[in-house]
């Protein structure tokens, strides 16, 4: 193991991959000479040069679109959003090419690409309304695409390379408030599957269940509970399309409780299908309804202090894992 921030454990994972397979291409704003806005496309021009690793114009429609095309014709596409709040400008290629291609062929033709970039607010204040946005639900939505968040360093990196690897297009949303963390990462060749959620943290009074993010909160959360004698156990969803249900199922057959953790809106978001499924297939198991945290329903400030409250709080999963236990 070896620590690394987020951004380096995918620039890691992308130059293995490419070092594995020459068909893995790169395409995104900056992330040539310039090593990426993020940094995650380091060295990487200079290493593979301008053929594999390709700056493009800043036209998400257009360079999402030529990713399509080259996943269609063989290659294995990596396209960079540089923020996902971006990718609005590329919603057709996403939802009716992207997604939609292997449908509508009949099975004939695949897209074997990944979209991938930062979401959400970032380490630092100041992404404002149009940059920090959470907007997995636009793709968890759609069905064709599977749809993965992780919450750690380790993850991130093997579930890229399983995400390079795998023939269906992946939408691969990097948790920006974790970009530069420090975390473990593994220096073999190791895949993380794109179809598992996972325990990160084992307890038995209540179950915090998050993506992302948000699994950051729910870790730190089930510390401070443990100082009052409460033992939360926290899931990490990890894959939300296919979303993986089992981990929190058997969870809560053992805990009888859950608050579902998010940093996107809470109206018609990922933890309203979370607590919609976990009300569905483990209503009997249940001693308290489920609760959730989200963010504020509020573009996201510019200002710091405005900033930091519209965001989920690590008090706020305290306060309701105590209120499902009354």
């Amino acid at each position: 193991m070896k620590k690394l921030s987020m951004h380096e454990a995918l620039n890691q994972a992308l130059r293995e991959e490419m070092h594995r397979d020459e068909r893995v291409v790169l395409l995104g704003e900056e992330i040539g000479k310039y090593n990426g806005v993020h940094y995650v496309t380091r060295g990487l021009y200079a290493e593979f040069g301008k053929e594999r690793v390709i700056d493009t114009p800043i036209s998400e429609e257009s360079f999402t679109g030529v990713g399509v095309g080259l996943a269609i014709m063989g290659m294995r596409p990596v396209v960079e959003m540089m923020r996902m709040d971006f990718s609005l400008r590329a919603m057709d290629q996403i939802y009716n090419h992207m997604a939609k291609i292997r449908y509508m062929s009949g099975g004939r033709l695949s897209v074997p690409m990944v979209l991938r970039g930062p979401e959400g607010p970032g380490p630092n204040p100041g992404l404002t309304a149009q940059h920090g946005q959470q907007l997995t639900v636009l793709f968890a939505h759609c069905p064709g695409l599977r749809v993965v968040s992780p919450s750690n360093q380790y993850d991130a990196k093997g579930m890229l390379k399983a995400a390079i690897r795998s023939d269906d297009p992946v939408v691969f949303l990097e948790p920006g408030p974790l970009n530069n963390k420090q975390g473990d990462v593994g220096e073999d060749d190791y895949l993380v599957p794109l179809d598992r959620g996972e325990v990160k943290h084992e307890g038995s009074d209540v179950t915090l269940i998050g993506y992302g993010a948000s699994v950051a909160l729910c870790l730190q959360a089930a510390r401070d509970l443990e100082h009052d004698g409460v033992s939360a156990e926290v899931v990490d969803m990890r894959c939300l399309r296919p979303l993986d249900m089992g981990p929190a199922l058997a969870s809560v057959a053992k805990t009888n409780r859950a608050v579902v953790a998010e940093y996107a809106w809470q109206s018609y978001g990922p933890g309203a299908e979370i607590v919609a499924r976990l009300m569905a297939e483990a209503f009997w198991n249940l001693d308290a309804p489920v609760t959730r945290v989200s963010g504020q329903e509020v573009p996201l400030p510019y200002a710091a202090n405005l900033e930091e409250l519209s965001k989920p709080q690590v008090a706020d999963i305290v306060a309701q894992a105590k209120a499902t236990l009354r």
